[in-house]
């Protein structure tokens, strides 16, 4: 019998094309339809888009003004009556008695955001302390620019420039909507070298690096090295989304992490430097915490969510409102407050004198109040945000009473506790005299020295109260009891779980 190869292997073959991908199967309407609008697993080309971004793109240099160093380090001693003192005398005389040291001179990057009147943007660290600043175009030409205003806690300056040639600006785009895994671009001056372009992806958002108050970064693994600060991110449309800023590494150079200010968070400042030369933020005259799972717990709170109050400034507009120390603020002019950190970042956006509602947690209930939004400049030319210095820790006093539970001892304040521990005359509590190691209270950074002026929401004066009150908690089945706590003038809210036995 003759073996028929066609019918033996034809259908092996077949398999193969099929796995390599050789032969393309006739897919359904509905098949190739979903394949549509499926998201393309690769991008083409980003020259077309660069092309017409670079123009827009700028180097920043800035110099401080040199100065003179008085003395020669190494200068050479001559006899008198040498021929070269006679020489060195002159040329001393000449110099003005020294010589120029080296001007500190920064390099960074902007953009141009008005090409009518010459706007441009950058980091306010490119230009800290500048006495000249220049900014160079696309096409190597250089202009003396002019610092419009600056702002430190969002790191941002506004530059202009005057000029004949016709500038390139770039628009603002919307980084609310961004998405981890979106296509970036970042243009800047990566030490030194201007024009340089990189590409990468959205990281991951509202990274808070401790840069500021209002730290709500976007970072990325596009190439960010020295000298991109003040460069522009762009989307894929060509939109700025993002302002370069810093990045994380140990060497100085990219290692893939790099973060940038959302352009929703620094075009309200850039308009305000542009048009009052300095900003101008909203101030609700609270000192805020987070709110931890114990402090939910301890105030009747389902999770932990929102601002907790720790302090009212006097006269400021918290107070105005009614607003006290231990409410947690949930609802800030209908924006929801998710996190302590949201709290000032909405209030510093909101327009001066705006009368807004305000929804927060009291006494296991949900209230609301009307608070007229101030100026924080204003509070701050007042000196009524100046933060007072943590007490040193004192000795311990003979009066002290063991909180075991908690992990530490308190005493009465009298004429005695306040001279040791160097406590106000107007600030009332129980006094810490020592921390038990490894306890709740250490490990919650409680010392010596601090006042417990709360205990749950209630005044204490004697360590009996503080007893009785912890008590109570424990027999009400409460895991936690909350403390505020006065450190030197500075107050805060401080949740204790309480020890099982």
């Amino acid at each position: 019998m003759t073996m028929n190869y066609r019918s033996k292997f034809l259908p092996i073959l077949f398999t193969l094309i099929i796995s390599f991908g050789y032969i393309a199967l006739p897919t359904s309407n509905s098949e190739a339809k979903a394949a549509e609008q499926r998201p393309a697993a690769q991008v083409g080309s980003f020259a077309d888009l660069v092309e017409t971004l670079l123009p827009a793109v700028v180097n920043i240099s800035s110099t401080q003004k040199p100065e003179m160093v008085q003395d020669f380090p190494d200068m050479p001693h001559f006899p008198p009556g040498s021929p070269f003192e006679d020489f060195f005398d002159e040329f001393m005389d000449r110099r003005g008695g020294g010589v120029p040291s080296v001007p500190p001179a920064s390099l960074g990057s902007g953009f141009i955001i008005d090409a009518e009147n010459g706007y441009v943007v950058t980091n306010n660290h490119v230009i800290s302390g500048a006495d000249e600043v220049r900014v160079t175009l696309h096409d190597d030409t250089t202009l003396e620019a002019e610092i419009v205003g600056r702002d430190e806690k969002t790191d941002l300056a506004v530059l202009k420039v005057t000029t004949n040639k016709k500038l390139v600006a770039v628009p603002f785009g919307d980084s609310k909507h961004l998405r981890v895994g979106d296509w970036v671009l970042a243009i800047g001056n990566p030490f030194g070298l201007g024009g340089t372009v990189t590409a990468g992806i959205i990281s991951a958002q509202q990274r808070n690096i401790n840069a500021g108050p209002y730290d709500d970064f976007i970072q990325t693994d596009a190439s960010i090295n020295r000298g991109n600060s003040g460069g522009p991110m762009f989307d894929t449309k060509g939109n700025v989304i993002g302002i370069n800023t810093a990045i994380f590494s140990p060497s100085g150079g990219s290692v893939g992490i790099g973060f940038a200010i959302p352009i929703d968070l620094a075009e309200p400042v850039i308009h305000q430097l542009i048009e009052y030369g300095r900003t101008r933020r909203g101030w609700l005259g609270v000192r805020i915490q987070n709110v931890t799972n114990e402090i939910a717990e301890s105030l009747g709170l389902d999770h932990a969510k929102g601002a907790l109050v720790a302090s009212i400034t006097e006269t400021g507009p918290a107070e105005k409102a009614g607003l006290m120390p231990g409410d947690i603020i949930l609802r800030f002019d209908e924006q929801e407050i998710k996190e302590m950190r949201d709290l000032p970042r909405i209030v510093a956006e909101t327009r001066i004198d705006k009368s807004v509602k305000i929804e927060f947690w009291r006494d296991g209930r949900l209230k609301t109040a009307k608070v007229k939004v101030d100026e924080l400049e204003k509070a701050e030319e007042k000196g009524l945000l100046a933060s007072k210095a943590d007490q040193q820790s004192g000795k311990s006093s003979s009066d002290s009473t063991e909180i075991e539970i908690v992990g530490m001892s308190v005493a009465p304040l009298n004429e005695n506790t306040r001279s040791v521990y160097n406590i106000d005359e107007k600030i009332d509590g129980l006094v810490i005299t020592s921390v038990t190691d490894g306890s709740e209270a250490q490990e919650k950074g409680l010392i010596e020295g601090d006042v417990i002026a709360e205990i749950n929401q209630q005044s204490i004066e004697t360590p009996k109260d503080a007893i009785k009150m912890i008590g109570q908690a424990k027999k009400s089945g409460r895991s936690s009891v909350l403390l505020l706590v006065n450190r030197g003038g500075d107050v805060r809210f401080v949740a204790l779980r309480l020890k099982k036995k």
